[in-house]
């Protein structure tokens, strides 16, 4: 899994969330397929049937703490209490993003002053989110909620 991680997000990806020598629950479908890896702080990802990883809010934070700001999206104070409900991420409100994202690519959404938000999929690529005013950027899976709670 390590492997996969590295190949869809970059060198280090696999080492980020899985780290060696952690322990970490991996749940299986009824055939013996890994479904989701879940540790402590929750759920870091889920192991889809076309063998990509659609990211937890937990697994984001991992990845952002780590591929510094590859593979997000960043958005201002007006958009944050929306999106860490779970609401979407429309074009007009990104403040930036990395240039490599592309379409269908698994994001992690932050604030514009580094904390994570939420995660996602890209829904347009990084010249589309920088550039269009209107339309969905980023279909958001999973907000990380209130503030408080972390």
């Amino acid at each position: 899994m390590r492997t996969v991680a590295d190949y869809q997000f970059g060198a280090g990806a696999g080492e980020a969330l899985f780290p060696l020598g952690e322990e970490l629950t991996v749940r299986r479908s009824t055939g013996g397929r890994p479904r989701q890896v879940v540790a402590d702080e929750g759920r870091l990802v889920s192991y889809g049937v076309d063998g990509r990883f659609t990211l937890g809010v937990a697994g984001g934070r991992r990845l952002h703490e780590t591929l510094d700001g590859e593979y997000t999206v960043a958005v201002g104070d007006e958009s944050e209490p929306f999106v860490r409900e779970g609401k979407n991420v429309f074009a007009k409100f990104v403040v930036g993003v990395d240039d490599a994202v592309r379409p269908r690519d698994e994001v992690v959404v932050v604030h514009e002053t580094g904390y994570v938000l939420a995660v996602g999929r890209a829904e347009l690529s990084a010249a589309g989110m920088e550039e269009f005013e209107t339309g969905m950027a980023v279909k958001v899976r999973e907000g990380a909620g209130d503030p408080a709670s972390e």
